[in-house]
């Protein structure tokens, strides 16, 4: 695996680096130092995982995050963040960020975060079927994971698929929080329900005609999320287990 170490301060990359090479010596690592290197160094080097400083000079983690997601890039990104600042994790989040790490950070914790984002990529990956799912304009090919609404074809990073496939293999099933949060996230995210709201939102605004007012993915107040029953003429309206 190659992980992408973006932070405008050399020797605070340069722990980070050591941080994974210690606890995974098989994962590459690469170093830059400001937003514009990213950039590049995203398209050059097809990193696995970027690790994203918000806070830098000039081109921020912001503008890199925006950037990247822009031009459909899917690579899953942890950004880091001042413990204090909770609106810049939420903005993250909101502008496409898988995860993010709060200064001052174990390097064991970090860790754990890329091995998460990576079984997320891997399991969105591996939520392959025969068969194409369609309900009003949505229509998903599990085969080569492409997601359309009507003619157009919408852009979702590995997590936003994850939350997406399980919404519609469970159609007509209440999902609660801990249930998404857990099968797409993992067991130790079940209590991070801003995560869920944040991925909702965005599914909502690349999928919805009216965020305001779902059609897919409909809120059960203080319980969870459902997609609508689908009749079952559409041949891949299956319950994921």
């Amino acid at each position: 695996m190659k992980i992408l170490v973006v932070d405008d301060e050399p020797d605070v990359a340069s722990l980070i680096g050591m941080g994974i090479h210690f606890h995974r010596p098989d994962h590459q690592v690469v170093e830059v130092h400001d937003g514009d290197s990213a950039l590049e160094a995203a398209q050059r080097e097809h990193p696995d995982v970027i690790v994203l400083d918000l806070a830098m000079p000039g081109r921020d983690g912001f503008s890199v995050l925006r950037e990247l997601r822009d031009r459909g890039d899917d690579v899953p990104v942890i950004v880091l963040t001042a413990k204090a600042l909770e609106g810049d994790r939420v903005k993250g989040l909101e502008l496409g960020a898988d995860d993010y790490v709060t200064k001052p950070f174990s390097q064991k914790e970090l860790v754990a975060r890329i091995d998460a984002v990576l079984r997320r990529q891997r399991a969105a990956m591996s939520h392959r079927r025969a068969n194409v799912f369609q309900h009003r304009d949505l229509r998903i090919d599990f085969a080569q994971r492409k997601v359309q609404m009507g003619d157009r074809l919408v852009s979702l990073t590995p997590t936003e698929y994850n939350l997406l496939y399980h919404l519609v293999t469970n159609a007509g099933r209440l999902m609660s929080h801990e249930m998404l949060l857990a099968k797409v996230w993992g067991h130790e995210y079940r209590d991070e329900v801003h995560y869920l709201k944040v991925y909702v939102g965005r599914l909502r605004s690349k999928l919805e005609k009216d965020p305001q007012q779902p059609e897919y993915i409909i809120t059960v107040r203080g319980v969870g999320y459902q997609f609508p029953t689908v009749e079952a003429a559409a041949p891949a309206a299956l319950t994921d287990n």
